[in-house]
């Protein structure tokens, strides 16, 4: 398993047009090709750099990922603080939002979830 964990990003929400900010954390389990660490970087730059959902952020990365390297799977974990939650409606200043997108044996099997989850620091 090939993980690259506490990539900081920052992108502007497309509903509210304000900035939410966080960690992403990429894994994957190689089948043919691996590709250096740092594209796993980019591509979440890449993402990240739109008006964007961190929804549709989360399941872009594992998508491409498993398009571009046909992996036996790919875990995708995206932790973020969204300035709307703080700054309008609910006014509220510790919230983290969290979301996931596993494929293939990230998904199958739950001995590799754990694996991957443990690994970034999440039970």
């Amino acid at each position: 398993m090939i993980v690259l964990k506490d990539i900081d990003f920052y992108s502007l929400c497309e509903h509210h047009i304000l900035p939410f900010f966080g960690k992403a954390h990429v894994a994957y389990l190689p089948n043919r090709r691996i590709v250096g660490i740092s594209k796993l970087a980019r591509l979440v730059e890449v993402y990240a750099r739109r008006l964007q959902v961190q929804e549709r952020m989360t399941s872009q990365i594992a998508t491409t990922i498993a398009e571009q390297l046909e992996p036996l799977g790919v875990g995708v974990v995206l932790e973020a603080e969204h300035l709307c939650m703080r700054m309008r409606g609910v006014e509220k200043q510790n919230s983290v939002v969290v979301t996931s997108a596993m494929l293939g044996v990230f998904r199958e099997h739950q001995t590799t979830r754990e694996e991957f989850m443990t690994l970034i620091g999440r039970r």
